[in-house]
Protein backbone atom coordinates (compact mmCIF):
# COMPACT_ATOMS: atom_id res chain seq x y z
CA UNK A 1 0.00 0.00 0.00
CA UNK A 2 1.27 3.30 -1.16
CA UNK A 3 1.76 6.51 1.28
CA UNK A 4 -0.15 9.15 -0.07
CA UNK A 5 0.00 13.20 0.95
CA UNK A 6 -2.68 15.39 0.57
CA UNK A 7 -1.84 19.10 0.11
CA UNK A 8 -2.65 22.80 -1.80
CA UNK A 9 -1.02 22.44 -4.81
CA UNK A 10 0.88 25.24 -5.70
CA UNK A 11 0.13 27.53 -8.99
CA UNK A 12 3.92 26.03 -10.47
CA UNK A 13 2.61 22.79 -10.33
CA UNK A 14 -0.50 23.18 -12.38
CA UNK A 15 1.85 21.25 -14.87
CA UNK A 16 1.88 18.16 -13.01
CA UNK A 17 -0.92 16.90 -14.28
CA UNK A 18 0.83 15.63 -17.10
CA UNK A 19 1.83 12.75 -14.91
CA UNK A 20 -1.70 11.36 -14.40
CA UNK A 21 -3.34 9.11 -16.88
CA UNK A 22 -6.28 10.08 -17.78
CA UNK A 23 -7.92 7.24 -19.57
CA UNK A 24 -11.30 5.66 -18.58
CA UNK A 25 -13.56 2.99 -20.41
CA UNK A 26 -17.04 4.15 -20.16
CA UNK A 27 -19.21 0.94 -20.77
CA UNK A 28 -22.37 3.00 -19.74
CA UNK A 29 -23.29 6.05 -19.42
CA UNK A 30 -26.69 7.74 -18.62
CA UNK A 31 -28.15 9.62 -21.42
CA UNK A 32 -31.67 11.10 -22.18
CA UNK A 33 -33.87 8.78 -24.29
CA UNK A 34 -37.67 9.86 -25.32
CA UNK A 35 -37.02 11.74 -22.61
CA UNK A 36 -36.42 10.06 -19.84
CA UNK A 37 -32.91 9.43 -18.26
CA UNK A 38 -31.81 5.95 -18.98
CA UNK A 39 -28.12 4.04 -18.45
CA UNK A 40 -27.24 3.17 -22.18
CA UNK A 41 -23.97 1.30 -23.19
CA UNK A 42 -21.59 3.34 -25.44
CA UNK A 43 -18.62 1.45 -24.52
CA UNK A 44 -16.37 4.40 -25.20
CA UNK A 45 -12.71 4.25 -24.40
CA UNK A 46 -11.60 7.98 -23.68
CA UNK A 47 -7.74 7.89 -23.57
CA UNK A 48 -7.17 11.45 -22.94
CA UNK A 49 -8.10 14.34 -20.68
CA UNK A 50 -12.19 15.23 -21.45
CA UNK A 51 -11.94 18.54 -23.19
CA UNK A 52 -8.23 18.10 -23.62
CA UNK A 53 -5.78 18.54 -21.75
CA UNK A 54 -5.34 22.43 -22.02
CA UNK A 55 -8.94 22.80 -20.94
CA UNK A 56 -7.52 21.09 -17.53
CA UNK A 57 -4.46 22.45 -17.13
CA UNK A 58 -5.77 26.42 -17.63
CA UNK A 59 -8.74 25.53 -15.32
CA UNK A 60 -6.67 24.17 -12.70
CA UNK A 61 -4.33 27.51 -12.72
CA UNK A 62 -7.46 29.66 -12.90
CA UNK A 63 -9.06 28.05 -9.45
CA UNK A 64 -5.93 29.12 -7.78
CA UNK A 65 -5.26 32.43 -8.92
CA UNK A 66 -8.64 33.14 -8.12
CA UNK A 67 -8.52 32.06 -4.78
CA UNK A 68 -10.12 28.73 -4.97
CA UNK A 69 -9.32 25.65 -3.43
CA UNK A 70 -6.65 22.75 -5.12
CA UNK A 71 -5.97 19.70 -3.35
CA UNK A 72 -3.21 17.30 -4.71
CA UNK A 73 -2.63 13.42 -3.91
CA UNK A 74 1.00 12.93 -4.06
CA UNK A 75 2.71 9.22 -3.54
CA UNK A 76 5.96 8.44 -1.65
CA UNK A 77 7.96 9.57 -4.72
CA UNK A 78 5.87 12.89 -4.56
CA UNK A 79 4.49 12.05 -8.09
CA UNK A 80 1.04 13.94 -8.65
CA UNK A 81 -2.01 10.92 -8.94
CA UNK A 82 -4.89 12.76 -7.99
CA UNK A 83 -6.46 16.02 -7.29
CA UNK A 84 -9.91 17.92 -7.08
CA UNK A 85 -10.34 21.73 -7.58
CA UNK A 86 -13.15 23.53 -5.78
CA UNK A 87 -14.16 27.34 -6.70
CA UNK A 88 -14.48 29.92 -4.56
CA UNK A 89 -17.20 32.10 -6.15
CA UNK A 90 -20.81 31.22 -4.12
CA UNK A 91 -23.56 31.08 -6.54
CA UNK A 92 -27.42 29.96 -6.10
CA UNK A 93 -30.69 31.73 -5.09
CA UNK A 94 -31.57 29.54 -2.01
CA UNK A 95 -28.17 28.08 -1.16
CA UNK A 96 -24.50 29.21 -0.97
CA UNK A 97 -23.48 26.44 -3.74
CA UNK A 98 -19.84 25.98 -4.65
CA UNK A 99 -18.80 24.59 -7.70
CA UNK A 100 -16.58 21.33 -7.36
CA UNK A 101 -14.60 21.75 -10.59
CA UNK A 102 -12.55 19.17 -10.90
CA UNK A 103 -11.62 15.45 -9.24
CA UNK A 104 -9.69 13.68 -10.93
CA UNK A 105 -7.39 10.21 -9.92
CA UNK A 106 -4.52 8.80 -12.22
CA UNK A 107 -6.11 5.40 -14.06
CA UNK A 108 -3.62 3.51 -12.16
CA UNK A 109 -4.64 4.29 -8.57
CA UNK A 110 -8.13 4.29 -8.88
CA UNK A 111 -10.72 2.31 -6.64
CA UNK A 112 -8.01 3.14 -3.75
CA UNK A 113 -9.82 5.67 -1.87
CA UNK A 114 -7.94 8.91 -3.71
CA UNK A 115 -11.02 10.29 -4.66
CA UNK A 116 -13.25 9.48 -1.65
CA UNK A 117 -10.72 11.42 0.30
CA UNK A 118 -10.00 14.23 -2.30
CA UNK A 119 -13.60 14.77 -2.17
CA UNK A 120 -14.00 15.40 1.36
CA UNK A 121 -11.56 17.34 1.70
CA UNK A 122 -13.14 19.73 -0.48
CA UNK A 123 -16.08 19.30 1.12
CA UNK A 124 -14.16 20.84 4.21
CA UNK A 125 -12.82 23.17 2.20
CA UNK A 126 -16.40 24.34 1.80
CA UNK A 127 -17.97 24.26 4.94
CA UNK A 128 -14.94 26.62 6.14
CA UNK A 129 -15.54 28.98 3.42
CA UNK A 130 -19.40 29.24 4.32
CA UNK A 131 -20.85 27.20 1.72
CA UNK A 132 -24.13 25.31 2.10
CA UNK A 133 -23.40 22.91 -0.85
CA UNK A 134 -21.23 21.86 -3.15
CA UNK A 135 -22.26 21.93 -6.73
CA UNK A 136 -21.32 19.12 -9.47
CA UNK A 137 -21.45 18.57 -13.21
CA UNK A 138 -21.13 15.16 -12.92
CA UNK A 139 -19.64 13.04 -16.32
CA UNK A 140 -22.68 10.95 -16.95
CA UNK A 141 -20.52 7.53 -16.92
CA UNK A 142 -21.95 5.04 -14.38
CA UNK A 143 -18.97 4.70 -12.73
CA UNK A 144 -18.72 8.33 -11.49
CA UNK A 145 -22.35 9.10 -10.89
CA UNK A 146 -21.77 5.92 -8.80
CA UNK A 147 -19.07 7.63 -6.96
CA UNK A 148 -20.89 10.81 -6.36
CA UNK A 149 -24.17 8.87 -5.16
CA UNK A 150 -21.89 6.69 -2.42
CA UNK A 151 -20.87 10.12 -1.15
CA UNK A 152 -24.01 11.06 -0.59
CA UNK A 153 -24.39 13.31 -3.50
CA UNK A 154 -27.89 14.01 -5.04
CA UNK A 155 -29.47 15.70 -7.99
CA UNK A 156 -29.55 19.67 -7.59
CA UNK A 157 -32.24 21.36 -6.30
CA UNK A 158 -30.92 24.51 -8.13
CA UNK A 159 -29.89 24.06 -11.60
CA UNK A 160 -27.05 26.35 -12.20
CA UNK A 161 -28.02 27.02 -16.17
CA UNK A 162 -24.68 28.30 -17.19
CA UNK A 163 -23.15 25.09 -16.29
CA UNK A 164 -25.66 22.83 -17.15
CA UNK A 165 -25.73 24.38 -20.85
CA UNK A 166 -22.11 23.82 -21.10
CA UNK A 167 -22.30 20.21 -21.02
CA UNK A 168 -26.25 19.13 -21.65
CA UNK A 169 -25.16 15.21 -21.06
CA UNK A 170 -23.64 16.27 -17.56
CA UNK A 171 -25.30 15.53 -14.73
CA UNK A 172 -26.21 18.40 -11.98
CA UNK A 173 -25.49 17.21 -8.83
CA UNK A 174 -25.30 18.80 -5.33
CA UNK A 175 -23.62 17.69 -1.92
CA UNK A 176 -25.18 18.92 1.14
CA UNK A 177 -22.29 20.11 3.59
Amino acid sequence: MIKIKYRQLELNECECIKQMNPAQFIAKAWRDVDGKRQLVEINYHDLDWPNGYEHHYHGLQQTIVNGGSAIGAFDEFNKLIGFATLKRDFFGSNYRYVLLDQLFVTKEQRSKGIGRKLFMLCADTARGWGADRIYICAGSAEETIKFYAARGCREAEEINKELSESDPRDIQLEYVL
